[in-house]
């Protein structure tokens, strides 16, 4: 797949105008909840950092078009490369505004003012283990530190939650069931999948309602590290700094959940009828 600068226009599609329109629709249902809007710049370059929530899709376009809608800020997202091998979809997640995960993208979306999203857990984020729940799987990974020092634009930082609680893991790859999937991974390179079977939080097994929360914390300057890009020290300084304040992040909002009187969907429903 080649690399997509952010110099080439979003293209036009009306599929993506017509999902923004259902989306905007089931959010006044849905209310989804976002704190700290007024940290996110309304331009660019800036790179928003944030946790990955289990199966990834349940809340990204939540975010993606909230984000646009309240701040006029069209996020391009850093997909991993399997999204643009599937026809179609590739299609529609290019018209939504995402890119590879190239360095070659970043650089180059940032060098164009673009706010850029990222997950530095990746797919390992996505597809997580039992018992993992809203724990930050990046390992030692500094890439996005380095892109986002190279380019001196600030990082803001964001936490999510509510998604992770819709499904809950039953099996995962340190199974010994698991051991002919383990293979598979393997071969297909891909031994960073750790989800193999889920089911709903919900009643008789169904995908659970919880309401989706975003909380966004100040940006952080990365003209401390100015020139420092190469250095490990330094990206793992920045690193630890995002990651302390999305964790920070996460615990606020498991904490505001518990007194949310419309974390459950048929409260929020009759607030919308209501209201």
């Amino acid at each position: 797949m080649p690399d997509i600068a952010s110099p080439l226009p979003i293209p036009a599609s009306r599929v993506a105008d017509v999902l923004k329109v259902a989306i905007d629709v089931a959010h006044r249902a849905t209310r989804p909840e976002l704190q700290g809007l007024e940290h996110v710049p309304t331009s660019g370059p800036f790179m928003l950092v944030g946790n990955h929530q289990l199966l990834g899709m349940q809340d990204l376009p939540t975010l993606v078009r909230e984000l646009e809608r309240r701040r006029g800020v069209r996020v391009r997202g850093m997909g991993d490369s399997f999204h643009f091998a599937v026809p179609g979809w590739r299609d529609l997640l290019i018209r939504m505004g995402a890119v590879p995960g190239t360095r070659e993208n970043c650089a180059a979306l940032l060098a164009a003012g673009e706010a850029v999203l990222v997950f530095p857990g990746g797919a390992r984020e996505v597809y997580k283990r039992r018992g993992q729940r809203y724990e930050l799987l990046w390992g030692e990974r500094t890439g996005f530190a380095r892109m986002a020092i190279e380019a001196g634009a600030p990082i803001v930082p964001f936490a999510a939650v509510g998604a992770e609680d819709r499904f809950d893991v039953l099996l995962d790859m340190d199974s010994r069931l698991a051991a002919p999937a383990r293979a598979v991974a393997r071969r297909v390179g891909r031994p960073d999948l750790g989800t193999l079977v889920v089911k709903g939080s919900g009643f008789a097994g169904l995908p659970g309602t919880d309401r989706l929360y975003f909380r966004f914390g100040a940006p952080i300057p990365t003209t401390p590290w100015s020139g420092r890009a190469s250095d490990p020290d330094a990206r793992a300084e920045c690193r630890d700094l995002v990651r302390a304040e999305i964790e920070a992040g996460i615990a606020a909002l498991r904490a505001r959940r518990e007194t949310d009187d419309q974390r459950a969907l048929l409260p929020r429903v009759r607030h919308a009828i209501s209201s």
